[in-house]
């Protein structure tokens, strides 16, 4: 049988799954007890002991200056930033979208300057956030907006620009307005497409968080990583690292999920 037409049942595909992340944390710990072994006080490649008293000291042991557990609260103020930023960007991209890919007269002007905004570096720009909207919340806010708003709007764009011409005409014979047409044709189709790309532009928004309290935060999952960095804590960094990750891994898997719930019609919601 030809390879491309070999497919894992589902033991299988659990073990192809977990097989590189078995082979990645081997490979990590082999090093790192062979560095231990070398110098006990080596930082670079900690043991699992020691993020595990790390996580014990950042999770679950109450902090001497502010009397809470840090891990959980740069936790909490990481993800209201960034759920603000995404659901700012989302509401934004959408009307955008919907006014570039279906209105000719919006058209005009909204297409072109989205595809320039998109090939701006957010992250150039992040000193003219500062300086405008302060070292408070909203530049951090604001960062993830203006990084991953041009790209959900363009994608959108393009998602309304493949709606069938067919269905546009029927529901305009059938007497359908505009504002008809944008919310009980145009907007249905473009709902589930916002949430596909929301996962796509997730790694971004992380990105641009992190960047953000790395350089003006007094908390946040990317302020306590860049501020151990100073003492060489990989024993800290690390588990924030794979925190971040897991808390990354769970929104797409929920964003996946509802679009699924939501829109089982729809044909990415199977990707």
């Amino acid at each position: 049988m030809r390879l491309i037409n070999r497919h894992p049942d589902g033991a299988g595909r659990l073990l192809l799954i977990l097989l590189p992340f078995a082979l990645l944390l081997f490979a990590y710990f082999t090093g790192s007890a062979a560095r231990l072994a070398d110098n006990p006080n080596d930082k670079l490649l900690p043991s699992a002991v020691q993020m595990s008293d790390a996580v014990k000291r950042m999770a679950f042991t109450e902090d001497k200056r502010s009397g809470g557990y840090l891990l959980w609260q740069d936790t909490a103020s990481s993800l209201q930033r960034l759920g603000m930023g995404l659901g700012i960007a989302a509401i934004v991209g959408l009307c955008l979208g919907i006014a570039a890919g279906t209105l000719p007269l919006f058209n005009a002007p909204l297409s072109p300057l989205l595809t320039v905004l998109s090939m701006v570096p957010p992250l150039a720009i992040l000193p003219i956030l500062f300086i405008v909207f302060g070292l408070g919340e909203l530049s951090k806010v604001m960062l993830i907006v203006i990084g991953i708003t041009p790209v959900l709007a363009r994608d959108l764009e393009q998602r309304a620009r493949e709606i069938p011409p067919e269905l546009l005409i029927k529901a305009q014979t059938l007497g359908a307005s505009t504002w008809t047409l944008i919310l009980r044709v145009i907007l249905p189709q473009l709902l589930p497409r916002l949430l596909i790309a929301l996962r796509l532009v997730l790694g971004s928004a992380w990105l641009f968080l992190i960047a953000a309290e790395a350089i003006a935060s007094t908390d946040g999952l990317g302020y306590r990583v860049f501020l151990v960095r100073r003492y060489m804590a990989m024993d800290v960094i690390l588990p924030y690292v794979a925190w971040i990750t897991l808390l990354a891994w769970l929104m797409d898997l929920g964003l996946k999920r509802l679009t699924q719930l939501a829109f089982p019609w729809y044909e990415g919601a199977k990707a």
